[in-house]
């Protein structure tokens, strides 16, 4: 398969240079290789581990949401070398994809999560980098423990909340990654409940003064939807092997 090929494709699926993000995002293919690939993997971030075990087998493309610049521009020094000397000595090219797999209304992170916690009339609500980026939902009204089970189910892991609003839950907001800063904003559209990854100490007091359900279900955690759905996309779409690399953070 040609590199080029799949990342044309990649650009076009997911918008690529329409959505802005933040300036170390550098959406798009951040390595190139020899332009062959043979198989695909994905993971949420572009750091050493994963670097290495996307290196075990040659000619591969790697996938993630958080690329290689997340630090800023930084000379090619010391552990920075090493990995980026590890995926060209493998033949591994890595595509990162932040905000525009998080909007995609298919593929992304917060739609992904919105529909495993069965939420519906989902609508794109809570804008960030000037987009709507989350998704608000209905639920049956569910008790906030019941809720609480359903959340950690989905993210395969505990969750901690900040239980600032009702004990029954029924409209939902879900922003996946770290807009817990953004409870004010959350409050504003009228739901009872935010679920994001995670937030600062402040956005549990915030919660708290907003009456507002305020659930961390953890940033690495919630992010991990995308990458997954658009491995599984692109290995029906172009027959090629594909692998998720799981290294959480517990944050």
């Amino acid at each position: 398969m040609k590199l080029h090929t799949l990342i044309d494709h990649l650009n076009t699926l997911l918008n690529t240079a329409s959505i802005k993000d933040y300036p170390p995002a550098h959406n798009g293919l951040q390595l190139e290789n020899n332009g062959l690939i043979e198989r695909i993997v994905v993971a949420v971030d572009a750091c050493d581990a994963v670097i290495e075990k996307a290196t075990q087998e040659k000619n591969t493309l790697l996938i993630v949401h958080h690329g290689l610049f997340w630090s800023g521009l930084r000379p090619l020094t010391g552990t920075f070398y090493q990995k980026i000397k590890c995926a060209m000595d493998h033949n591994l090219a890595i595509y990162s994809s932040h905000l525009p797999l998080d909007l995609h209304p298919e593929l992304g992170n917060n739609i992904l999560l919105a529909k495993a916690l069965n939420l519906g009339e989902l609508r794109p609500a809570l804008e960030i980098a000037g987009q709507l980026t989350g998704y608000a939902g209905q639920c049956s009204p569910i008790s906030r423990a019941a809720f609480l089970e359903k959340v950690s189910h989905a993210v395969g892991g505990p969750v901690h909340h900040a239980p600032g609003g009702p004990e029954k839950i029924e409209r939902v907001l879900v922003v996946t990654g770290g807009a817990g800063n953004k409870v004010i904003e959350a409050a504003a559209t009228g739901v009872d409940t935010f679920v994001t990854g995670e937030g600062s100490h402040s956005s549990y007091i915030e919660a708290e003064e907003l009456h507002i359900n305020l659930i961390y279900a953890g940033h690495y955690a919630t992010e991990t939807f995308g990458v997954k759905a658009l491995g599984n996309y692109l290995s029906k779409q172009f027959h090629l092997p594909w692998a998720f690399i799981d290294h959480p953070t517990g944050l």
